[in-house]
């Protein structure tokens, strides 16, 4: 039998289940609904077995999604069980969000529909460290230029921004994006302000996490932790019984700034021997002889064969440094899987198997000997799919805000909902 995957929380926002029987309607439709939308395709059979309620509820309640355009029925899959097989249900492309990444080299823009499915991805090559104005005119002009085409075949639910620094969660104030040199910048609202669009920010690495483990190589999996290693350093995201850990305020998870060697360089948070001073992108780019495009490449592959000398020792330094934050990873956390993404995705292709022998020699015998390490299976597309989770959340709480009537081009929040 399948194993059904559940929003995280966190991620999806629920309705509450109140009293009335219009908050039980909406309970159930932002339940059905985030099951469709977390597992891509599922059958009514599954819906029903998911959510404990009985078949002709479960009719009802598809029935409704699918006369508002957010999901439809497609084939029923092939299955070895007697009889009829359920029909399948899938999120339609009728919700979809606006995602965006903004990096020292560039800045990605992209339209996500429920499901994860990225529609159209644009990216904005930076000539120098944009400000966050700059990027919120940029992602402005970008909007514009796909506005006519997206109010032809979609309602927007908003925009999320995965942003490289820390965020806060209950508004999208950039406390602090220290590579970008971004010092408490209301980036939402700038953006919100910019695009007539409610707008979400979040930390590129926790939306990763979210994205990996709902789409990606994460799924299924309860305790998950997700370390991206972009132009902007090392962030990591961490899920905890299908929550996610974010902190008090939202800044949890800077695993970048783990002391990996004591006698290491000075990193600008002011500790010295932090992971993403010792592992850099700029280090491993000139490793494997790539620029920074060539990094970013969805087909973008290299062989060790194909390494210098003095590429190969650096290839081999770093991944001893990533070794030990792994190790450190694995012993607080006890994940079940650790998913590398970014540059150290390829970091770790280039090393074989060098990291889970490492971290089965170091870490405490319980957690080493059960974690995985693997590559990221959404590629460049995480951190972005990840971002549009944040606009996705208010209309996964309250499908019902969508009226059956109401054409593409209507906005479903407004821009008051922009809280994340």
């Amino acid at each position: 039998m399948k194993s059904v995957i559940r929003p995280f929380a966190g991620a999806a926002g629920h309705a509450s289940a109140g009293g009335s029987l219009d908050d039980l309607r909406r309970g159930n439709l932002s339940v059905v609904l985030g099951l469709v939308h977390a597992n891509r395709e599922i059958s009514r059979a599954e819906l029903t077995r998911a959510t404990g309620l009985n078949r002709s509820t479960i009719a009802t309640i598809v029935a409704d999604l699918e006369a508002r355009g957010i999901v439809e029925a497609a084939d029923p899959r092939a299955t070895n069980r007697v009889g009829r097989p359920s029909a399948t249900i899938i999120p339609t492309e009728r919700i979809a969000a606006i995602a965006v990444n903004p990096e020292l080299d560039a800045t990605m823009i992209s339209v996500v529909a429920l499901g994860g499915n990225v529609l159209r991805a644009v990216r904005f090559e930076n000539d120098r460290i944009p400000s966050a104005r700059e990027v919120a005119n940029v992602v402005a002009a970008v909007v514009a230029g796909m506005r006519p085409e997206l109010d032809q075949q979609h309602h927007l639910a908003g925009i999320g921004i995965a942003v490289p620094g820390q965020v806060r969660s209950r508004d999208g104030f950039v406390n602090l994006a220290p590579h970008l040199e971004w010092v408490d910048e209301p980036l939402a609202d700038m953006i919100t302000a910019a695009t007539g669009l409610p707008t979400w920010a979040g930390n590129d690495a926790a939306c990763g996490v979210i994205a990996e483990g709902m789409f990606g190589a994460g799924r299924g999996q309860s305790h998950l932790v997700f370390l991206n290693g972009g132009a902007s350093g090392i962030g990591g995201g961490v899920i905890v019984g299908d929550s996610l850990l974010a902190g008090s305020a939202g800044f949890g998870g800077e695993l970048g700034h783990t002391l990996v060697n004591s006698a290491g360089l000075l990193c600008h948070c002011g500790a010295s021997g932090c992971l993403e001073t010792e592992v850099t992108r700029a280090a491993f780019l000139d490793a494997v002889g790539w620029t920074g495009a060539q990094a970013d490449a969805p087909d973008r592959l290299v062989a060790a064969a194909d390494l210098s000398e003095s590429g190969r020792r650096e290839i081999d330094r770093q991944l001893e440094f990533l070794a030990v934050a792994l190790r450190n990873v694995t012993n607080v956390f006890n994940p079940g899987r650790i998913i590398l993404g970014g540059f150290l995705a390829d970091l770790h292709r280039l090393g074989g198997n060098v990291l889970v022998q490492r971290v089965r020699e170091t870490a405490l015998r319980g957690p080493g000997l059960t974690v995985d390490i693997v590559a990221s299976a959404l590629g460049r597309d995480s951190l972005l799919v990840g971002a549009a989770e944040l606009a996705f959340r208010e209309v996964l709480r309250d499908p019902g805000a969508l009226s059956a009537s109401q054409p593409p081009g209507t906005p479903i929040a407004s821009t008051d909902a922009a809280v994340s």
